[in-house]
């Protein structure tokens, strides 16, 4: 009986997830401007992707931004946890202005950092008052530097999540483990490094996963603090698809790096479930 109730609510995620994404990947391989054709190219549009400077520049951002906005968030995160599980003063102050950043979109981040990094507004002209002249801070508008700007404000905004769920995994554990650790002698950075952060692989587990999707959907953050610039220099997967969605009118090359985007998240993601949810148990005696 529970089987029937649900049947409609299965149909209707078959239908506005499994449908689309197929839909999707069809309209990848015909000649789409302005609107969706039945014109059948084959790999054209693939082919025109991965010929595609701005797009091989958008796989490198995403990936460099990818590898260091979830280690920074990470570890930013693990810190402020570690350092308000000290019981300090004004804690829940503390804890309140750290996790604030999350709370904001990524467009009111991008906004607030395109400010600070603003040579002739910002951190740099402040610095360069103070009589630090040679100072810079520029990175929004430096060609080299711009998507390592986007990761300084993502960290930013995420690390007060991470915080978070670290320090309820924290909290919950035994006191008794930390006298133990005590009268052993063991350094409070091996206690940590050693037993703690194992102990607390679910909770990173799921800020990883968390930090993952803010890192696949990284556009409005980008759009906001660098436009995709200095030139292409801070491009990103996302931006690209919504620019030739919406204001190039290429449909077909917009579907087709979007089923790109689509596969890589599947092939990351298939395997890190079954190992972590289907594999089955070993048996007991198995090495």
């Amino acid at each position: 009986m529970a089987t029937f109730v649900v049947l409609p609510a299965w149909a209707l995620v078959l239908a506005a997830y499994v449908g689309t994404m197929v839909w999707t990947m069809q309209i990848s391989f015909t000649d789409s401007k302005l609107l969706p054709v039945d014109t059948y190219v084959g790999f054209d549009q693939y082919e025109r992707l991965f010929s595609s400077t701005r797009w091989l520049v958008s796989l490198q951002n995403v990936a460099i931004f990818g590898v260091l906005f979830i280690a920074g968030s990470l570890v930013v995160g693990f810190l402020l946890a570690v350092a308000l599980d000290q019981h300090v003063r004004f804690e829940n102050t503390l804890r309140t202005i750290f996790l604030y950043p999350y709370a904001m979109s990524f467009i009111v981040t991008g906004l607030i950092w395109q400010w600070l990094m603003n040579p002739g507004l910002g951190i740099q002209k402040a610095v360069q008052n103070w009589g630090w002249e040679s100072f810079r801070f520029d990175w929004a508008v430096n060609r080299e530097m711009a998507i390592y700007a986007v990761v300084i404000a993502g960290i930013w905004q995420a690390s007060g999540l991470v915080m978070a769920l670290m320090l309820a995994g924290l909290r919950g554990i035994d006191a008794d483990l930390w006298k133990a650790t005590r009268i052993e002698g063991i350094p409070p950075w091996r206690v940590y490094l050693f037993i703690i952060v194992p102990m607390l692989r679910p909770l990173i587990i799921t800020a990883v996963v968390l930090l993952s999707i803010g890192v696949v959907k990284a556009f409005d953050l980008v759009v906001a603090l660098t436009s995709g610039g200095p030139g292409i220099a801070s491009e990103v997967p996302a931006k690209f698809i919504m620019d030739y969605l919406f204001t190039r009118q290429n449909i077909g090359l917009a579907t087709a790096a979007a089923t790109v985007m689509l596969i890589t998240v599947a092939s990351v993601l298939t395997p890190w479930l079954y190992f972590e949810y289907f594999r089955k148990a070993r048996p007991r005696g198995a090495a």
